[in-house]
């Protein structure tokens, strides 16, 4: 019987499919098991299971000598080294189908709430001094008719752009590769190069993947080609980013205003972007419902039994 080392407390009525067939360890009296205890377990599990801020490494793939399978509870897989894992042969899953829409939601309620100023609304109605209630003061930026661009047009990115269809809204969009036409008529969308993208797009909405390649792709350079009205937005990942840069453009007006669901170093956020007015900021929380977790939880367990069984679609990333 294989056995699956869960790194983190995953509830035990979402995992039926693999009771009986595997032998499951998941933390009891506590949310998740530290990393020197997983250190101390893992020679003896074919599977292990971190979740998205769970880092393993090569010292955790070499202490377990037996891993066939590090099935990622997360659409995001920066949290392992999957070049080495590949070296070991050990096979990398994600959760893809049900992390799409909830973080596409999220990304589209980000650049309302920037641009329509609610978190700054909600900020300052609760302190004495208030917010202006007057015709022009304070206003926020609309969203109708205004252009949408998303950096990264994969699933994630396609489901935002049909949010932005409904919400009246143009879309460019920049891609590794470009799109299918069938695919772009479907959102009304205009392929573009980035720095096109950035100087025209009033909304920017960053979906791409983490990589070596893709680390500090926004940064003062890309900041300094945008509108002084736009408005950033980040649900992919911090190190895409380089937050001082995109401090500054807040602070200096390069900016209007930016969104901000993920960070460069978890869970610590830059001070300089806890002290602006102009960033509405989340825990890294676009999948965060109790719905779209057990989603998650289904299409991780799918992925094991798909995996040994042949019985689900597994979503390898190597």
């Amino acid at each position: 019987m294989k056995k699956i080392l869960m790194a983190y407390r995953f509830k035990e009525e979402y995992l039926k499919d693999l009771e009986g067939k595997y032998e499951i360890v998941l933390p009891k009296d506590k949310s998740h098991f530290t990393r020197n205890e997983v250190l101390e377990m893992i020679p003896e599990f074919e599977v292990l299971v971190p979740n998205f801020g769970f880092y393993t490494d090569s010292e955790i793939m070499d202490k377990g000598s037996k891993l066939e399978l590090i099935s990622n509870f997360g659409v995001g897989f920066d949290n392992i080294d999957v070049a080495y894992a590949t070296q070991k042969g050990i096979v990398v899953t994600n959760t893809p189908r049900s992390t799409q829409e909830p973080t596409a939601e999220f990304a589209f309620a980000l650049l309302l709430a920037a641009g329509r100023r609610i978190g700054y609304y909600d900020r300052k109605l609760r302190t004495p001094q208030g917010v202006s209630w007057g015709v022009y003061a304070e206003s926020g930026l609309p969203v109708h008719g205004r252009t949408l661009g998303i950096i990264g047009m994969g699933r994630i990115g396609q489901s935002l752009a049909r949010r932005a269809v409904a919400s009246g809204m143009n879309t460019i969009y920049h891609n590794r590769n470009r799109l299918d036409e069938s695919i772009e008529k479907l959102y009304n969308a205009r392929y573009v190069s980035l720095e096109a993208l950035l100087k025209t797009a009033d909304y920017i909405s960053l979906n791409a993947p983490s990589s070596p390649e893709n680390y500090h792709m926004i940064g003062e350079k890309e900041f300094a080609l945008m509108k002084p009205t736009a408005v950033f937005v980040n649900t992919a990942r911090g190190n895409l980013v380089d937050e001082k840069a995109l401090a500054n453009a807040l602070k200096e007006g390069k900016i209007w205003a930016a969104g901000l669901d993920v960070f460069e170093n978890e869970p610590h956020i830059l001070p300089d972007l806890l002290q602006l007015d102009n960033v509405v900021l989340a825990p890294h929380a676009a999948t965060k419902t109790i719905d779209d977790r057990l989603k998650m939880t289904t299409e991780m367990v799918q992925n094991i039994v798909g995996f040994y069984e042949g019985t689900f679609p597994v979503q390898r990333v190597n």
